[in-house]
């Protein structure tokens, strides 16, 4: 089987293609290396898979450069390529949200028609829901963004189910915040780490009662390659699962089990919660269970304990650990 992941370079996409690589599968890795973030980040991210004989990167730009060379052959599309985060998608930076994350979609769905590639797996996020109107939220809940990142992934899914009439089967996968080794340097625990690592104060959005369903990238992992065996079939179909833990922790909780984890403790500054943040997230799994086989084992201390092994063999050598690479 030939696979292309897109996005491969990035944090999920390596673990998924190291996955990949080590049952057999052919991957064709397709990463723009923006700069969201420190390329040497996902350099060293590629450190494993550059090294196996199953895996070869493209550079590449989605919204722009010529890609059916690239995918010709492949079985499926893996499309991990997105700009994230919620912060930066306001204002002026919607531009740049719209250009990798609907317009890269569309091309990649075009590329695929011409090429022939009739499955196609897509990265969404539970940004989608906004602040859901139930908990746990299944998929069946109204859609209601509360950010212009969650519109265009919500968008991006949209894209996939018109495309089923062209014969493209794919299924939308909704991320709940996921964590582990190689996590991207502005997402929360990696930037708690650096400042419990530090002696920094701690910034804590709201009164620490908020609460997430952290989900370890192996427990995701295996729902996306779930979700490929999924898409196979004579008939185009099209559908959407939730990928998470399903088991949320609250803020407060999450920094006191990196402090034990660390061994440090340090002091905490209060700050208003900000524009597209929401409150709680809660995957309802009953039908990635039931439909894919999708159930997580991870529990956050021993998620944490591993991401703070890799943490401290990154810190003070790798630029993806510095503080001027939060955005």
């Amino acid at each position: 089987m030939k696979v292309i992941v897109t996005g491969a370079a990035g944090f999920i996409g390596s673990h998924l293609s190291e996955r990949l690589v080590s049952e057999g599968v052919e991957v064709v890795g397709i990463d723009m290396f923006t700069d969201y973030y420190a390329r040497s980040a996902k350099v060293a991210n590629l450190s494993v898979l550059n090294t196996l004989p199953g895996f070869r990167l493209v550079e590449a730009d989605l919204r722009a450069d010529e890609l059916d060379s690239h995918l010709e052959g492949a079985d499926l599309i893996v499309h991990l390529a997105a700009q994230p985060g919620v912060r930066d998608s306001w204002g002026r930076g919607f531009e740049v949200y719209v250009g990798h994350n609907v317009l890269a979609t569309q091309r990649v769905l075009d590329a695929a028609v011409r090429t022939g590639i009739e499955r196609v797996v897509y990265a969404s996020s539970s940004s989608i829901y906004g602040a859901a109107e139930s908990l746990p939220t299944a998929e069946d809940v109204t859609p209601l963004p509360i950010s212009p990142y969650g519109v265009t992934k919500l968008t991006g899914e949209s894209l996939l189910g018109a495309y089923r009439p062209l014969g493209i089967s794919s299924a939308s996968l909704r991320f709940f915040t996921v964590y582990g080794p190689r996590q991207r340097p502005d997402l929360a625990i990696h930037k708690f780490a650096r400042k419990l690592d530090s002696g920094q104060i701690l910034p804590i959005y709201g009164d620490g009662t908020s609460s997430r369903d952290y989900t370890y990238v192996d427990d995701i992992v295996d729902g996306v390659v779930r979700a490929l065996g999924w898409t196979a079939g004579s008939d185009p179909k099209y559908d959407i699962f939730n990928l998470g833990e399903s088991r949320p922790v609250e803020l407060r909780r999450l920094v006191k089990v990196l402090e034990q984890t660390m061994g440090v403790t340090v002091k905490r500054e209060q700050l208003p919660m900000q524009a597209g943040d929401v409150e709680r997230t809660f995957a309802d799994l009953t039908k990635s269970s039931a439909v894919l086989g999708y159930r997580p084992t991870t529990e956050i201390e021993t998620g944490i304990a591993r991401f703070v092994s890799w943490f401290r063999e990154q810190h003070g050598t790798d630029e993806q650990c510095s503080e001027g690479d939060i955005k």
